[in-house]
């Protein structure tokens, strides 16, 4: 049989063989001109409804009699029409129709992921059997979905999302809970790290600093981060494909995913992609859609809250091993549900998930806007407050499950947890944040300053940055409020930097800049102490390094000794009385000059009593006489009289020669 040439003009299919069709088939808005025959080989459906026409022409005359204003060429072609089928409901629709048809007419039709599930539905429905037709419709595609979709990840998906178009036969068949189970199993055979980190970030954001310092009144404090390096994303993964289902769909798979123990890895980072894909603005740097996208593409707020609800009804419970990206993924999705008003449960679970992994985040994570108007400050230092109280719960539990692993040991936590630490610095960065609102109550600022314990602070400069800080932005402050505030910071854990701008602090109550003043003079002393006690252990050392030196000699004569090498001993004894002897003239040599130098200033003290002048050549030559050297003279203010004296005998006595 020839290979047909099929063509489409406006809304009518034509099948071009050069007889001309003897049925007309309508699917949606398409209609079909086609041939008995190729259709009637293959399909008992249609066989079936074309002998029903026959044996029933009404139909088609009734079809004649509606296209009576039709023009004479059409007219000839619709003399030759015998019936007429209208195929309502077809799985897939025109397009599916079209690629059966060719099959029925012998083209090949090329076989990929996105049509198997529509063409395997359409010879269902046509009832294109083996047992009527053989190589039939039905078993060439079952073979290969069974032997190429399958097997593959990428392309279950991919068939996975072509069966929407089909959902209510292509679930009758299975043929969507086959494409989940395997993109489940094989999914769970796939290492994590293999794929890049999913959730992007803006160009902007690829690369970030993770910590930088700057001053603050002298005292180094760390700026807040606008966040850290992520993973560049793998444009091949698969996650991208995933993202392409409905939430229905979507829903299924993770339910499949966690029933099958996948790794949570895996499933974290499945809905933080299909989050970010159908939620515009969780991400701070890319809130608004691109110009690309169409504004109808853009997801409804109804649509977005379930999707924001579904993605934190499933997020793993456990505590995520990833960097600060997951939390700041989290922080978004909280910022996101508070402004399209989600369910207080969905909000909860937020919180709860964020304070296990709070030291994680960012200043710039806790700084989440206000967005209810009986708050009254900026930030939503409720929110915070809920989020640090579910650490606490967690590092305490943690603490507990130590202590009873520990048991008999006799070991237990660690004393100050780097976690702990970590958040600490975050909440005093935070309290310095919102301590400039003007809004903010004294009773919240001590509240939350006073919620972490006495171990998540090695220092306490932070914390009085935001002391200071609180009290520049509201100074009308009542004094014992102020002194309440400072009441938060321990004096004896600020470094000698934060005292010496404590003490000269204005801002800062009476009693406060008192115990400032008493803990720096008590730091001076222990730092005084500390080097005076260096200065006697260093003086005290070559004492000690003496005694060392004879100790060794000893212990080297007594081996010689016994090795009977007395000859190279007693020389060694020798050279070393001679070394002592040497330095013992040298020491004695030092205490001559010294006593020379003592009797020469005696001299020239009762030479300057005596007066200059007739002594003036007596002196230099006593001095002579007695030390056996000579000195120059040397011109001071209070000999500069007579030197003058001396330089104008000279000059006469030059003249009259």
């Amino acid at each position: 049989m020839a290979a047909e040439k099929p063509s489409s003009k406006g809304q009518a299919w034509f099948c071009t063989t050069g007889l001309p069709s003897d049925i007309v088939i309508e699917v949606e808005d398409m209609t079909f001109h086609l041939h008995k025959f190729p259709l009637t080989s293959r399909s008992r459906k249609l066989h079936q409804l074309i002998a029903e026409q026959e044996t029933n022409p009404t139909t088609s005359t009734a079809q004649r009699d509606g296209h009576q204003e039709e023009t004479e060429e059409e007219r000839d072609e619709i003399e030759e029409i015998l019936c007429q089928i209208s195929l309502l409901d077809f799985p897939g629709g025109s397009e599916t129709f079209e690629m059966a048809a060719k099959f029925c007419y012998g083209v090949k039709v090329d076989l990929n992921s996105s049509i198997i599930a529509p063409l395997r539905c359409a010879g269902e429905f046509l009832e294109m059997t083996e047992e009527y037709s053989e190589d039939n419709l039905i078993s060439k595609t079952e073979r290969f979905f069974s032997q190429s979709v399958l097997k593959s990840l990428k392309e279950s998906i991919k068939a996975l999302k072509s069966c929407e178009r089909v959902m209510p036969l292509a679930e009758s068949l299975g043929i969507t809970e086959r494409c989940i189970d395997s993109i489940a199993s094989r999914a769970s055979s796939v290492d994590p790290a293999l794929f890049g980190w999913p959730v992007s970030e803006a160009a902007n954001e690829n690369v970030r600093a993770s910590s930088s310092q700057a001053l603050w009144n002298g005292i180094g404090s760390t700026v807040r981060r606008k966040g850290s390096g992520a993973k560049s994303n793998n444009a091949d993964s698969w996650f991208e494909d995933l993202t392409l289902l409905s939430l229905q769909l979507f829903k299924r798979l993770i339910l499949a995913m966690k029933v099958g123990d996948l790794n949570p890895e895996i499933v974290e980072s499945c809905l933080m992609y299909y989050a970010k894909k159908h939620i515009p603005g969780i991400s701070r740097s890319n809130r608004r859609p691109s110009s690309s996208s169409s504004s109808s593409s853009i997801a409804s707020e109804r649509e977005q809250r379930e999707v924001l609800e579904t993605i934190v009804s499933h997020l793993p419970l456990h505590k995520s091993s990833r960097s600060s990206t997951t939390t700041r993924f989290l922080f978004g999705l909280l910022r996101t549900a508070n402004i399209l008003n989600a369910a207080e449960e969905c909000r909860s679970t937020l919180e709860k998930k964020i304070g296990l992994q709070l030291e994680q985040a960012t200043l710039d994570d806790l700084l989440i806007p206000s967005y209810s108007y009986l708050n009254e400050t900026l930030y939503d230092v409720d929110c915070l407050e809920r989020i640090l109280g579910h650490f606490l719960d967690g590092l305490e539990e943690e603490r507990n499950a130590g202590e009873i692993e520990a048991g008999e040991d006799g070991g237990g936590g660690n004393v100050r947890p780097p976690a702990l630490m970590l958040v600490g610095k975050l909440i005093d960065g935070y309290l310095a944040e919102i301590g400039s609102d003007a809004n903010l109550k004294s009773d919240r600022f001590y509240n939350l300053a006073i919620s972490l314990p006495e171990q998540a602070r090695l220092f306490d400069d932070g914390l009085y940055r935001a002391v200071d800080v609180y009290l520049k932005s509201h100074p009308w402050t009542s004094e014992a409020e102020r002194e309440k505030i400072c009441g938060i910071m321990d004096c004896q854990k600020l470094t000698i930097e934060a005292c010496t701008h404590a003490a000269q602090n204005e801002r800062l109550p009476l009693r406060a800049v008192v115990q400032v003043l008493f803990f720096e003079q008590l730091q001076l002393r222990h730092a005084i102490a500390g080097t005076l006690i260096a200065v006697e252990a260093d003086s005290a050392r070559p004492s000690l390094l003496r005694r060392r030196e004879e100790e060794i000699e000893a212990e080297a004569g007594a081996g010689a000794m016994q090795e009977g090498n007395g000859n190279a001993w007693r020389g060694a004894v020798r050279e070393n009385q001679g070394l002592r002897l040497d330095m013992d003239s040298m020491r004695t040599r030092v205490h001559q000059l010294e006593r020379e130098c003592s009797n020469m200033k005696r001299v020239i003290e009762k030479i300057d009593k005596e007066g200059p002048g007739e002594h003036n050549g007596g002196w230099r030559g006593s001095l002579t006489r007695r030390f056996g050297c000579k000195f120059k003279t040397q011109v001071c203010d209070s000999h500069e009289q007579a030197v003058v004296n001396a330089r104008k005998g000279r000059q006469h006595h030059h003249h009259q020669q």
